[in-house]
C-alpha cells in the first residue's frame, strides 16, 4: 500500500518510515496536513497515518475538510497527548482507528493488515489501463514462488511469464479473479527477495495471472533490468 505519513517531527515520521517499508509498503511523509492536501491532489495514497498535533492546521481540521472525506480513504490517527474525548472526536470525524504515542507497533500493523485486501481491490479497476504495462516485455522464465493467501493459507508454485507488472505462476492454488495475495519471491540471478502484493487477474489452465499493485520503485527497477536482459540472451 501507499499511505501518506502526515506528521510534522522528522525522526517520529522516520520511524513510520522504516515500520512501512519493513511491512512492504511504500510510505509518502509530508510534515503539515497543508502539504497533505496538495499530495492529495496529485496522487492518491491507499491509507493515511495523521498526527492529530500539527502545526498550522490540526489533524482534527484534516479531517473535517472536505476533499479528505470525500476521499473516503482509511485514517489512522494517532497522538502522544489526545484526550479520550479527543479520540472520540477523531473517530466521530471518519478516522478509521485512534493509536495513542508511542504507537504500539503490533497494533498498527495490525490494523494496516485489515485496510490492505480493501486496498488492493481498488486498484482492480485500474488494471489493464496503463499504457506502460500494455507496452511491458514479458519474458519466458521459471523460478519458485510463494503465494500467501490473507487469511492465512500459504501455496508453493512457479512462476514462468514474468513482467515489472506481474507474473504467471503454474501451481495448485485455489484462488479466484480478483482476489488479493502476497507473492514472495527470488530472481534466479539472486539478489533480496520480492515481496509484492498482488491481484489476480484471471486463471486457467496455463495457470493464474497476478498483477502486482505495491511494488517498490527498487524492485520495479530490478525486475524491468531482469527482463531487458533477458530479451537480448
Amino acid at each position: 500500500m501507499r499511505v501518506l505519513v502526515v506528521e510534522d517531527e522528522p525522526d517520529v515520521s522516520a520511524v513510520f518510515r522504516d515500520f512501512l517499508i519493513e511491512l512492504g509498503h511504500e510510505a509518502v511523509p509530508v510534515r503539515s496536513a497543508e502539504a497533505a492536501l496538495v499530495t492529495l491532489e496529485r496522487e492518491r495514497p491507499d491509507a493515511i497515518i495523521l498526527d492529530i498535533h500539527l502545526p498550522g492546521l490540526s489533524g482534527l481540521d484534516f479531517l473535517q475538510l472536505a476533499p479528505v472525506r470525500d476521499s473516503g480513504l482509511p485514517i489512522i490517527a494517532v497522538s502522544g497527548v489526545a484526550t479520550e474525548s479527543q479520540a472520540r472526536e477523531c473517530l466521530r470525524l471518519g478516522a478509521f482507528d485512534f493509536l495513542g504515542k508511542p504507537v504500539a507497533f503490533d497494533r498498527l500493523g495490525e490494523v494496516l493488515a485489515t485496510l490492505e485486501p480493501h486496498a488492493l481491490h481498488r486498484q482492480l479497476s485500474l488494471v489493464g489501463r496503463s499504457p506502460e504495462r500494455r507496452r511491458a516485455a514479458r519474458i519466458e522464465v521459471v523460478f519458485p514462488i510463494r503465494i500467501l493467501q490473507f487469511h492465512g493459507a500459504e501455496w508453493q508454485g512457479w512462476a514462468h511469464d514474468l513482467s515489472p507488472f506481474g507474473v504467471k505462476v503454474k501451481g495448485d492454488a485455489t484462488l479466484q479473479p480478483g482476489e488479493a495475495v502476497k507473492l514472495s519471491f527470488t530472481l534466479p540471478d539472486g539478489g533480496p527477495p520480492v515481496r509484492v502484493s498482488s491481484l489476480v487477474l484471471r486463471t486457467d489452465r496455463g495457470g493464474q495471472a497476478f498483477y502486482f499493485v505495491n511494488l517498490t520503485a527498487q524492485d520495479f527497477e530490478r525486475l524491468g533490468e531482469f527482463t531487458r536482459r533477458h530479451l537480448t540472451l
